[in-house]
């Protein structure tokens, strides 16, 4: 009410158009305002009448500035009332027409304590006509919970219109890609409703505004107070006193592209590396970082700063929330790496907080969230975690079941690493360009690296890092340590295989991990260069560290799709075999007969060819083909292709103790389904349960009787016997 000094109506509001361009007295102050017409009224909104403060609301000056209204300041930087109001006219001279005065009661008072007297005195003076409780849309401060006031300052300012021009331009003709390309879209939005930029941050540490003031308010602007003296010609024995403020930080980062290799010098670090192919970054502050790094490279440079721009998604907590320390669900990298026990997490979340009941809310969040405090993951399942779920643009829910998985995954490759360096090392690897015999399995391994390292190739220049992060996650875990480690062992343990196959195998188990290692260096770079210090002599590299290797390319040459379709045929076969064993509760260890019925002639050929690993690796006593009208004895079944895979059960296992097992299975598989059949029919659980709890139920009911169907089966095939 202090720094009022107009009142705003809707031009089209009739009830008040008779008394636009008159006057009405301010309360308090006596101060005469003019009532002003303005399409920022709402007139629908309270009286249709909203007064004006230029000086302390961001709307109200924007129509203050409409309007050339004086600007009148109240408040102190501490939010109490001033002795004497500081006016100005709305090109920001001063104003020495109006009277300064602030009415004595309030002098001195708190903005609070003033408001709450300012309320009185109209209640006392016959002024106040009600009170409606409305939602005010006031900014608070995070960390002190204090509402932010508005406040009349001094600032430096960038015209933009025309740096913007060529900046929109580099974007439009193709210079610069934004990938995801929609991202152009957000950038366009805010190059062309630009306003002039404040640059300028009452802050502690910064790079300091280059401007200097004497006695007289005289500005001066330069590099340095000396260089201020000798641009201006000023006596060395003026006082000159420099600007307390600091340059907005993304002034100053706006810089960081040319800024940081040596600019205005023309220096080789400039020339090489300037400009830069890619920048990564959020899109929150595509506008606030990136696009000021153009305006100012091109600006200063003639140049782009960068070719393309990645944007990938904000990292959200596991309820999609964004992290913020006010909230209590920001997680220290460093303390998923090494883990951190839940009182010394409370504490350091809870510590520097001034406001209690903020820091008992996020004191329970954090026990409630982390129960037993944060285990260790190390750097590379961090890092891992973060590229598998980098998908372009879209938020990352950060998950820490995930990150407890890609530490699982470290584990299997370093334990790949163990087998691998107990089968090779002080071992002939046929380094040294001796003769190898490549078996199939170890050609397998090797095309399959090569359509691996093609794949990975096109993520990256696609900047899908979450399919590199899967696609090398698939082959390493799925294909080379469940599926080539155990296709080495017949060779590595048969004491009688040549030896140029031996040689093939061991060089092909150290080359191809290797070359995983450096695939993987840029993902997991401490446990492949780890790893690779002890392998790469194996496989005949030479070097001090992996990240100096070059990174794996494709070989064409290499890919051998006829070896790829025979492991995949072994492969489909052996997972059949292990089917039947789980179904009939064969022990895995227990040889067993096998028998192929309508097989092709391209099925026996891969027979021919495998039938030394099938034998060893399914734990087979026989595998006996048959004619495809010939009987078969009662049998477990199960199809590759059309080939049927026939396991015969007579001999092989206990039919009583079986049938036995398999009756204690149903019965007890009958009761829990009743059970649920029971719960689910009484409409008063159905009704009051949320939906999520009867959905899971059905789920669950729907899953044993299932069950329950396959082992019925099961127990027919086996009383069949």
């Amino acid at each position: 009410m202090l720094g009022d000094t107009a009142v705003a109506i809707n031009p089209n509001d009739e009830r008040y158009t008779s008394l636009i361009g008159q006057y009405v007295e301010l309360p308090l102050v006596g101060r005469r305002i003019p009532i002003i017409a303005d399409d920022y009224v709402d007139a629908e909104f309270g009286s249709g009448c909203v007064k004006i403060t230029p000086a302390h609301d961001f709307n109200d000056y924007e129509v203050g500035k409409r309007h050339q209204l004086p600007m009148i300041n109240i408040l102190d930087h501490n939010g109490a009332i001033l002795q004497r109001a500081e006016i100005f006219n709305s090109d920001s001279s001063e104003n020495a027409e109006l009277d300064d005065r602030l009415p004595e009661q309030y002098q001195g008072l708190d903005r609070f304590d003033a408001r709450k007297l300012i309320v009185s005195e109209f209640e006392s003076a016959g002024l106040l006509e009600k009170i409606d409780a409305h939602a005010l849309k006031v900014p608070y401060g995070d960390r002190s919970g204090v509402v932010i006031e508005p406040l009349l300052t001094d600032q430096w300012f960038v015209a933009v219109e025309e740096l913007a021009k060529p900046a929109i331009a580099a974007v439009e003709n193709g210079d610069i890609e934004f990938v995801p390309k929609q991202y152009e879209n957000m950038y366009f939005a805010w190059m062309r409703d630009l306003q002039d930029w404040c640059i300028s941050r009452q802050l502690w540490w910064g790079h300091r505004i280059p401007a200097w003031y004497d006695d007289c308010g005289n500005v001066y602007v330069a590099r340095n107070e000396a260089e201020v003296r000798e641009k201006y010609q000023l006596s060395h024995d003026l006082p000159l006193k420099q600007d307390d403020d600091v340059l907005d930080t993304w002034f100053s980062s706006g810089l960081w592209t040319f800024g940081t290799l040596g600019w205005p010098e023309n220096t080789p670090e400039l020339n090489t590396f300037h400009p830069s192919s890619a920048l990564v970054t959020g899109f929150d502050i595509i506008f606030f970082w990136v696009a000021r790094m153009i305006m100012f490279t091109l600006k200063f440079t003639g140049e782009v700063p960068f070719k393309q721009v990645y944007v990938h998604g904000l990292v959200r907590d596991q309820d999609g929330q964004k992290m913020s320390k006010s909230k209590g669900n920001v997680l220290d990298p460093l303390d998923l790496i090494d883990g951190i026990d839940l009182e010394t997490l409370v504490a350091k979340r809870t510590g520097n907080m001034m406001q209690p009941q903020l820091a008992k809310k996020i004191e329970d969040q954090t026990r409630k969230h982390f129960p037993e405090g944060i285990a260790a993951y190390g750097t590379d399942a961090l890092r891992f975690t973060f590229l598998s779920l980098a998908s372009t643009g879209r938020d990352i829910k950060f998950d820490m079941q995930r990150m407890e998985g890609y530490r699982n995954f470290c584990n299997k490759l370093w334990n790949a690493a163990r087998y691998v360096l107990m089968n090779t090392e002080e071992q002939d690897c046929g380094i040294q360009g001796e003769s190898v015999e490549l078996t199939l399995p170890d050609r397998w391994i090797i095309s399959r690296l090569q359509e691996t390292e093609a794949q990975i190739a096109k993520h990256f220049a696609e900047y899908r890092f979450d399919l590199v992060a899967s696609t090398l996650y698939e082959f390493v875990w799925n294909e080379y340590c469940d599926w080539y480690l155990e296709l080495s062992k017949p060779v590595l343990w048969d004491e009688n295989a040549p030896v140029e196959r031996l040689r093939g195998t061991r060089r092909t188990l150290v080359r191809v991990l290797e070359a995983i290692l450096r695939l993987a260096h840029p993902l997991m770079p401490y446990i492949t260069e780890e790893i690779w210090q002890r392998i790469a002599p194996l496989a005949g590299k030479q070097g001090e560290t992996i990240m100096l290797q070059p990174y794996p390319l494709a070989e064409d040459s290499k890919i051998d799709a006829q070896a790829n379709a025979d492991i995949e045929w072994l492969k489909a076969v052996m997972l059949a075999i292990r089917n039947i064993r789980g179904e009939m509760n064969l022990s895995p260890g227990k040889a067993i007969p096998v028998l192929l019925r309508n097989s092709s002639t391209e099925d026996q050929r891969r027979l021919a060819a495998t039938r030394p690993l099938l034998t060893k690796l399914a734990k087979l006593d026989q595998i006996e083909l048959l004619d495809s009208d010939q009987e078969a004895p009662m049998s477990a079944t199960a199809l590759v292709g059309q080939m049927e895979i026939l396991v015969p059960m007579a001999g092989i296992i206990d039919k009583e103790a079986e049938l036995s097992r398999l009756s204690k299975e149903l019965e007890k598989l009958n009761k829990e389904i009743s059970r649920l059949d029971g719960k689910l029919s009484n409409q008063g659980f159905v009704s009051k349960a949320p939906a999520e709890v009867v959905e899971k139920e059905r789920a669950k009911l729907a899953e044993m009787q299932s069950a329950y169907t396959r082992l019925e089966e099961q127990h027919s095939t086996m009383a069949a016997i």
